[in-house]
């Protein structure tokens, strides 16, 4: 796996204003955790977090986060990343929480899955391919994190499914979740559905709807009050 090195320094700067301030600086926010607890509050350069999020493995990396203390000590974490924040309308860095890891502990993360040929019940059959997991979790040594699980779909027909038990073993990693859960299978084409549709469309062409105006009609036909006064 890539080896990624990523520069942080100890953030003072805190709350609302003083994570805008970091970030017109061209840094971004960040919380480093360990065992559930934040342990140290960081910021890290926007570019360089774009590049550490951006290798083959993507927020699966192993990062070496080197943390610039107020005495310009380095403090050496191995982390990854937990979650990351996104401006909503620029799409770019708001916030990211990392999780300091061990080399020598498991842990669950997910992985994409990838999936690679083109069934047959696609190409003869005319059925559809349909991904219904984009991520397994699995659980594994730091190390043995797989940078996707790569799924053979050329001889899916119409009517087959990849389940979770049907993935071929990976050294050292252990697949969780319901082994029957699909991850991928090819469904019949839609052709009967639409022509129903398109029949259903035809046999309503041509009739006029019905506009009743019920509330214009009955102020019409209800006398005002004097005319009903005058008559009597």
């Amino acid at each position: 796996m890539e080896k990624v090195i990523l520069n942080a320094v100890s953030r003072t700067e805190l709350g609302k204003s003083g994570a805008k301030h970091i970030r017109e600086q061209g840094m971004i926010p960040a919380v480093v955790y360990k065992g559930g607890k934040a342990g140290a509050n960081v910021q890290v350069d926007a570019k360089e977090l774009w590049s550490a999020v951006h290798t083959e493995a993507g927020e699966n990396a192993i990062i070496t986060m080197n943390i610039k203390g107020e005495s310009d000590n380095l403090i050496e974490k191995t982390v990854i990343v937990q979650e990351v924040q996104l401006e909503p309308i620029s799409d770019q860095f708001f916030h990211i929480d990392f999780h300091e890891i061990s080399l020598k502990e498991k842990l669950k993360v997910k992985v994409p899955v990838v999936l690679k040929g083109e069934a047959v019940g696609v190409t003869e059959e005319k059925g559809i391919l349909a991904q219904i997991e984009w991520e397994i979790e699995i659980e594994c040594f730091p190390t043995a994190i797989p940078e996707h699980i790569n799924l053979q779909v050329d001889k899916l027909r119409i009517g087959d499914a990849i389940h979770l038990k049907d993935i071929a073993d990976i050294n050292d990693v252990k697949f969780l979740g319901d082994p029957e859960q699909v991850i991928v299978t090819v469904t019949p084409p839609k052709a009967e559905e639409e022509e129903t549709v398109e029949e259903t469309e035809e046999g309503a062409e041509g009739v006029e709807p019905e506009v009743i105006q019920k509330g214009k009609k009955d102020e019409e036909d209800v006398p005002a009050e004097g005319e009903a006064k005058a008559e009597g």
